[in-house]
């Protein structure tokens, strides 16, 4: 071996590697394809920040200044949505707060007073004290599809913008809202989300928001949920409308009901369940229209009612005050009753 290479370190040197079976022109050329795609990856989540990251807040909550101590009491992330000030973030960051404030990553903190929410959705709209901000779009949630790239951006704790990137994990999701209603067509994603970044953007990578981040599950891995853009749309325009959103009730209490094989055929119906009123508010609306307690709904405007989720999502889109046809069984008879919907107190 005296004045001869070892055949182990040829490969080391720069001519033998490129000549290398294993490390050949070929498989360089397809590293450095590879390497391409990730730089193109990075400078598309470089560009989002940049242009989104200046209109993701800090939210700072605390007591009333009459209120004994003024330290703040909560923390999260919102996203500046017009210039002159309107923010959304989450309901239950802002929930019940005497004292509201925002920060920038820039440093610059405005007070900030809620304008309404929406526990429902975990959705509310702020405004600060501040004017000629920069703000982000909401997208278009329903171009969303699964695998696709996100990005979430967050500001918790006043640390300036955190990202993190993932892909939509799935679509149509359901969750729970602290109120105990349904949220509908929630995105699942990959993203992982700090403390304190509920309220922040979830964007696609042209920078348009798709989502407003909600939740994390600690004990599964860091799957991420955010409410639809779509949705947020219509609850801001109800926010800026009323100061709330307006949705009907029917002053019941009802519960899911299985129906007898017996009843499904009699009565010809597609579903073999429905919502039992176990209750009614004396003077509600389902009390004026002659509902009792012990009915069966089997549907509202012809749409099939198997559980109580199913009025949730009829009257979060009927329009308050429009009359509505329930079929009720009762007894053995099937009978159809005009409800005039109230507004949600």
């Amino acid at each position: 071996m005296k004045g001869k290479t070892p055949h182990c370190l040829a490969y080391v040197q720069g001519e033998s590697l490129a000549k290398s079976p294993l490390q050949g022109g070929k498989i360089r050329q397809e590293s450095s394809s590879d390497i391409d795609l990730l730089d193109a990856y990075s400078r598309a989540v470089i560009r989002v920040v940049q242009t989104v990251g200046p209109a993701v807040v800090s939210i700072s909550i605390g007591k009333r200044p009459s209120e004994e101590g003024s330290e703040a009491t909560g923390a999260g992330s919102g996203f500046v949505i017009a210039p002159d000030g309107y923010i959304l973030t989450n309901s239950h960051v802002v929930h019940a707060a005497g004292r509201i404030e925002i920060s920038f990553m820039d440093g610059q903190s405005y007070p900030a007073e809620r304008v309404g929410e929406d526990p429902a959705t975990d959705l509310a709209l702020v405004r600060a004290n501040a004017s000629g901000l920069a703000f982000a779009s909401l997208g278009d949630s329903a171009d969303l599809q699964a695998g696709q790239l996100v990005i979430a951006v967050g500001n918790p704790l006043g640390f300036g913008s955190t990202v993190s990137t993932g892909v939509v994990g799935a679509l149509g999701r359901t969750l729970r809202s602290r109120e105990g209603r349904l949220i509908e067509n929630i995105i699942q994603h990959t993203a992982p989300l700090n403390p304190g970044n509920s309220g922040g953007p979830l964007l696609d990578s042209r920078g348009h928001v798709v989502g407003i981040n909600t939740a994390i599950i600690a004990m599964a891995q860091g799957i991420g949920f955010a409410i639809p853009s779509n949705t947020a749309k219509w609850v801001v325009s109800q926010l800026f409308s009323f100061g709330r959103v307006r949705r009907g009730y029917l002053g019941i209490a009802g519960r899911n009901r299985d129906l007898g094989r017996s009843f499904v055929r009699f009565h010809k119906l597609k579903q073999k369940s429905a919502v039992e009123i176990v209750s009614m508010e004396g003077r509600g609306p389902a009390a004026a229209a002659g509902l009792r307690e012990g009915d069966r709904i089997v549907s509202i405007h012809d749409r099939p009612v198997t559980t109580v989720d199913d009025l949730h999502r009829f009257l979060s889109e009927w329009p308050v005050g429009e009359p509505v046809s329930l079929s009720v069984i009762r007894g053995e008879e099937r009978l159809n009753v005009t409800v005039v919907p109230e507004e949600s107190r």
